[in-house]
């Protein structure tokens, strides 16, 4: 059964994209270049827009998906079992 890693990155159409703790603000271009040009760099790297959240007017959450790779969660804290739950 396939596996797959998902990313949730906030785009501020205003001008700011904002993705697991990491701040992009746009440069001396079009926002709608601004915002193509980090999807395409996702894109580059495998991911897949799978979703839209919209927020406002000018902002929106983008989910993305792509095969799980052992990278994707190397940041995560592993989950706790059953086994560790606090006793009740």
């Amino acid at each position: 059964m396939a596996q797959w890693a998902y990313k949730v990155v906030y785009i501020d159409y205003r001008g700011r994209i904002s993705c697991e703790g990491l701040e992009t603000l746009i440069a001396n271009e079009r926002r709608s270049t601004f915002a193509r040009r980090y999807m395409n760099t996702l894109g580059r790297e495998g991911w897949e827009l799978v979703g839209i959240q919209p927020l406002t007017s000018n902002s929106a959450y983008y989910t993305f998906k792509r095969p799980a790779q052992e990278s994707d969660y190397a940041e995560e804290a592993p989950a706790a079992s059953s086994s560790e739950a606090a006793p009740g």
